[in-house]
């Protein structure tokens, strides 16, 4: 009988001293060479870097032709998807494609990427996953690098900014090294080995060259290779800069300063031993450094940035400019980007930056993702979340980032669904992407998912035993007067209509279920779909209907028409649909298949009210709001009850609560006739 593994032998199958070893390899330089030969991908730089670990992660084929792949790097593989990003997979494929042309040196590598966008929108995710990303990466084969140590009479000296131990070849060599290297390398882009030894390097293989009388080949037997591990808290290769107070931050936490203690020890402040190498440029060479809220920096620091990005050289105190290779990441808020803009002295930062907007997002489906990493249903049991309340928490938020249509028949509800991919009549695909291409500044405005959460999260300790969509929307409602972003009065009011927008169309949608619960029966809706094409079909062909009793009458037109006309089939063009659906089915028995009406929508909704029109009478629904139900009507909604848990998973008392909200507004005469557009 096996016997279950323990804690500790679990934690040792995934730690080996062989895994520990590729991570911490040492070779002497001329190991290195061999390895490089073997691999010239370890020779490449930061931006190439940087595509081929998205690239490694793979992507997403879009759904539709002509889309947009979801690169699946941001759906956060580190942490079970807790940074997952959703709903940016157009500016997420964009921020691709310009590390793509930054790997083939077509320009952006000498940019700094500015992502943009309102609070909230995933910014500093998107960076913290290209972090993370840097760092698993580097602990993989494919994504393998490495840097050098000087070994000079029993001192060790590691190159105090990492860098790649090919710089240590002669410039007059390089091109022929590069030569080689490319030819065999199955990459979209060259290697190139560009840039000089960084000054402390530089003066050991000075002072080394000297001694050896100029055989380089005796220097680098002072050098030792070892394996770089990119590391965001060793604050190797990952840096990250963020603005302070201005009295308290000077640039050389950007390019480093003089260690004054070594000064003594070496003589004089222009010795490169007595600096420390320890800014984020210098510790984020060969990787990573993101700059937060880049646009609050003072100008000093941003006249750094230019010539970081620009000439990949920083200029630390009292030495030349120092070589780097480094992708620098910024974002900033809306805010600060129109200062930019209006600010005539960045003009040239303006025009060393890369903006790739980053917006809210415009997709229900999406939103709603989002809330559910924090707010899973499956995962929170108490209190009870039931069904929609994500939902229509999302349609909110989404309302609030969409402008006016400008289409007179169409609303923003009915814009809101068609960006979610819904149908709405009389709407193409082809009229949804001029809507967005006319509306740039949607997703730039609106309501953070923050806000949304915070609500979502005040509801779940109301202290009740369910929450639902309408006490989130409470809270959201009611936290407008608070919202610390929101103060123009106009704005709050049009957020508050929008609640109630989004609460019209949560009615609809519990309308609809309690129609199908109590239409729930299948064979009954069978029986209504076969009677209703029996008629059709008599109807097209000019023929009689056999009744039950095997007596001739006319199709039933009643019947047709209380159908079509809940899937908006106008009487002028009855008989162009009915033709049209024949042959359909007609088409279906040629290929040898069977009418299916569930898989129409539409059809399947007109038939289910239908039916839920024949039999509402007899339930008495609208009984559930008076003080005295009997037995036998109790029994009926019972059923009911149970229906709306088992299809759409309610429990029994959130069940209870839409059956009391729906009677009710079936009592007070509100219910309006589901339209096309509502289904």
């Amino acid at each position: 009988m096996d016997h279950p593994q323990s804690l500790l032998d679990l934690v040792q199958r995934h730690v080996t001293s062989e895994h520990y070893a590729a991570l911490h390899w040492e070779g002497s330089f001329r190991d290195y060479l061999t390895l490089v030969e073997r691999n010239p991908a370890v020779a490449r730089n930061a931006w190439q870097r940087l595509l081929d670990m998205i690239e490694f992660h793979g992507y997403e084929q879009p759904a539709r032709r002509g889309g947009t792949p979801r690169w699946k790097l941001f759906d956060d593989p580190f942490d079970r998807g807790r940074d997952a990003v959703f709903g940016l997979e157009e500016p997420l494929n964009q921020l691709v494609q310009v590390f793509r042309a930054g790997a083939q040196s077509l320009g952006p590598e000498k940019r700094v990427i500015l992502l943009h966008g309102p609070v909230g929108s995933a910014k500093s995710t998107i960076a913290r996953l290209l972090k993370r990303g840097l760092e698993a990466y580097s602990a993989t084969d494919a994504g393998a690098l490495y840097t050098f140590s000087w070994h000079i009479d029993d001192e060790v000296v590691p190159s105090p900014m990492n860098q790649d131990p090919l710089l240590l070849i002669p410039p007059e060599v390089r091109p022929e090294i590069e030569k080689r290297l490319n030819k065999s390398l199955k990459r979209g882009y060259r290697l190139e080995l560009a840039g000089e030894l960084d000054p402390v390097s530089r003066l050991h293989f000075r002072n080394l060259l000297e001694r050896y009388k100029g055989d380089w080949s005796r220097v680098v037997e002072h050098v030792k290779v070892r394996r770089l591990l990119l590391s965001e808290k060793d604050r190797i290769g990952i840096g990250t800069f963020q603005p302070k107070d201005e009295k308290n931050q000077d640039s050389t936490e950007l390019t480093g300063d003089v260690n004054y203690r070594r000064i003594a020890e070496y003589g004089s402040d222009s010795d490169p031993r007595a600096f420390n190498f320890d800014g984020e440029f210098n510790i984020a060479n060969r990787g990573l450094l993101e700059f937060v809220e880049v646009l609050k920096l003072d100008v000093a620091f941003l006249y750094d940035l230019l010539g970081a990005s620009q000439e990949h050289a920083i200029k630390p105190k009292k030495f030349a400019q120092t070589h780097i290779d480094e992708v620098i990441l910024g974002h900033t808020n809306e805010p600060e980007y129109k200062k930019l803009q209006n600010n005539e002295l960045m003009e040239a930062f303006r025009d060393r930056t890369i903006k790739i907007d980053v917006p809210y997002n415009l997709s229900v489906t999406n939103e709603v993702r989002i809330y559910k990493r924090q707010f899973n249903p499956e995962v929170i049991k108490n209190p009870f979340i039931a069904p929609h309340t994500l939902e229509v928490a999302a349609l909110w938020s989404v309302l609030t980032r969409l402008e006016d249509p400008t289409h007179p028949n169409l609303s923003v509800l009915q814009k809101a669904k068609l960006y979610g991919g819904e149908d709405v009549q009389g709407f193409t695909s082809e009229n949804v992407r001029e809507m967005r291409d006319g509306a740039l500044r949607e997703g730039m405005f609106g309501i953070s998912p923050r806000y949304v959460q915070d609500c979502i999260a005040g509801a779940l300790v109301m202290g009740k035993e369910t929450i639902g969509p309408l006490d989130v929307l409470k809270k959201l409602e009611t936290g407008l007067r608070h919202h610390s972003l929101i103060t123009n009065e106009e704005l709050r009011k049009r957020y508050g209509q929008l609640v109630s927008h989004a609460r019209e169309e949560y009615e609809e949608i519990i309308k609809h279920e309690v129609q199908v619960a109590v239409a729930a029966d299948r064979e009954a809706v069978d029986r209504l779909c076969a009677k209703y094409i029996d008629n059709v079909k008599a109807y097209t062909t000019r023929e009689k209907i056999i009744d039950a009793a095997g007596r001739e009458r006319d199709p039933d037109e009643r019947l047709m028409r209380s159908i079509e006309g809940k899937i908006d089939i106008p009487d002028s063009r009855k008989d162009d649909f009915r033709h049209e659906l024949m042959n359909y089915i007609a088409a279906l028995h040629i290929e040898g298949k069977t009418f299916d009406y569930r898989q129409n929508k539409r059809l399947t909704r007109a038939l289910e009210l239908k039916l839920f029109e024949d039999r509402r009478d007899t339930i008495q629904l609208t009984s559930l709001v008076s003080s005295v139900v009997d037995p036998n009507t109790r029994e009926k909604i019972d059923v009911i009850r149970q229906r709306l848990s088992e299809r759409f998973g309610y429990d029994e008392k959130s069940a209870e609560e839409v059956l009391q909200y729906v009677a009710a507004l079936f009592a007070r005469g509100d219910a309006k006739r589901t339209t096309p557009e509502a289904a």
